[in-house]
């Protein structure tokens, strides 16, 4: 399944109009950002754009938030590394009147995948990883037939022939004398080497879940942590992002549960959204995982995009090569073949297109684009998944 699919109509169209109408009012950069840009506050008259254009996208929201084909959102815009643009519309908990604040916490589902391949890539240029090397080499489970010529690439690119349409096989495994631990990541991923792909790896895109879970459960073999430890040493702690996490548990995000947005899944009979997720409900998996977990805010997630913005490089510390950027958001794959409209494509982690634009989206209403040629970033988050 493409991540296009999860971008709602609404979501889309505002993303759209927010990207369109801040690109027009720029001039383009055709360059990565300095190396040293940090992320500030700043006005958009000093970043050349309309404070009228931005102040328009924000009451497209509000107007859906009033219609009631949105619960709440939180919208990011920065240029050349000055955030101008912060706000937040509508609910965070519609039911308890708790509004929608512009650091609130949110589940950012399928955008944890950016993440997670910059993990990857970290231990790529440190040689413990490499992207041509085959998962079999890993996972002893994963040498047979199907899964045996399935490598590192193919998983960050979504070309692995795997066809699993699930996160993890079900039922977990039971903890046993051999696995008293289980389930974990790394057991779980493990499991998929027995169903392989059904396709030839690295000849058709298929979006896949399963394959980013392998990815994490390789993370913690080459660096020797939780997934969710090597991330936070190597990328949040030092970049600052201190409101990102990958659990939905209290005392494992430092007491900010009650910053979470309620995911809206579904509507009543009355048209209504109701609650699908609320703060406090058990996790979605017993488990971290790569496919999605991570919780962040609009405020966190920009500095990871600035990161990339900057050639890999964020408050004099180096986190990829510029070279491991350029190569993470080439196309590796077309993601719409056969296709009328403009192609789409899909690099290493990232969405990306012809023209250097790189993006990607989360199921729970998260959105995050990111052009290089107008250093640019915008995100739209919501909870409101299918929202328009």
């Amino acid at each position: 399944m493409s991540c296009q699919h999860y971008i709602s109509r609404r979501s889309r169209a505002l993303l759209a109009v927010l990207v369109a109408t801040s690109i027009a009012a720029t001039v383009p950069t055709a360059h990565l950002s300095a190396q040293g840009t940090v992320v500030t506050r700043g006005t958009p008259a000093e970043a050349g754009m309309s404070a009228g254009v931005l102040a328009g996208g924000v009451a497209l929201d509000e107007e859906a938030v009033e219609r009631g084909d949105l619960v709440g959102a939180v919208l990011l815009v920065a240029k050349d590394g000055k955030v101008v643009l912060h706000e937040a519309v509508g609910w965070r908990d519609k039911a308890r009147g708790v509004p929608m604040e512009p650091n609130t916490l949110f589940r950012m589902a399928s955008n944890t995948k950016p993440v997670v391949a910059a993990g990857v890539a970290m231990l790529v240029e440190d040689g413990e990883l490499a992207y041509n090397d085959l998962v079999r080499e890993y996972m002893p489970e994963w040498d047979n037939y199907r899964a045996g010529f399935i490598n590192i690439g193919h998983l960050l690119s979504h070309s692995s022939g795997l066809r699993i349409p699930t996160l993890f096989l079900r039922p977990y495994m039971e903890p046993s004398a051999d696995h008293p631990d289980a389930p974990t990541l790394q057991l779980e991923a493990a499991r998929f080497g027995s169903v392989g792909a059904e396709v030839v790896p690295g000849t058709s895109y298929s979006y896949n879940n399963p394959g980013f879970n392998t990815l994490g459960a390789l993370v913690e073999m080459a660096s020797g942590m939780p997934m969710d430890a090597y991330l936070d040493a190597e990328l949040y702690t030092p970049l600052g992002m201190d409101d990102s996490y990958h659990h939905e548990v209290d005392e494992k995000m430092d007491g900010k549960l009650d910053r979470m947005s309620v995911v809206y899944y579904r509507r009543d009979a009355e048209g209504g959204w109701m609650p699908g997720w609320t703060p406090g409900d058990p996790p979605q998996v017993p488990f971290v995982r790569a496919s999605g977990g991570m919780i962040s805010t609009a405020g966190d997630y920009v500095i990871f995009c600035q990161m990339f913005l900057n050639g890999g490089e964020y408050a004099g510390r180096r986190y990829l090569s510029e070279q491991m950027v350029r190569l993470m958001t080439t196309p590796k794959i077309r993601t719409n073949p056969g296709s009328s409209g403009p192609p789409s494509y899909y690099g290493y982690g990232w969405s990306v297109s012809d023209e250097g634009v790189y993006s990607h989206s989360g199921s729970d209403g998260t959105n995050a684009f990111v052009d290089p040629n107008q250093d640019l970033i915008v995100l739209v988050f919501t909870q409101t998944p299918g929202g328009r």
